[in-house]
């Protein structure tokens, strides 16, 4: 799974919650673990839809 895609659709979901993303609430470092984090859960689930998994992690970096 391309890495660098992923973290564009992170960056694309924190644009619903964040007017700029240049204003993300986390560091480069935090972005690569929710990406591995991402990358992991769609090799476990492989059916699971990657948009789903992206918004339910963000959302739970968020909330969490």
């Amino acid at each position: 799974m391309e890495k660098k895609l992923i973290i564009k659709m992170i960056k694309n979901c924190f644009r619903q919650y964040y007017s700029e993303v240049d204003l993300l609430p986390m560091s480069e470092k935090d972005l690569e673990e929710l990406a591995y984090r991402i990358i992991k859960m769609k090799t476990e689930q492989p059916t699971a839809d990657l948009y789903e998994v992206i918004n339910d992690t963000v959302y739970e970096f968020l909330t969490g």
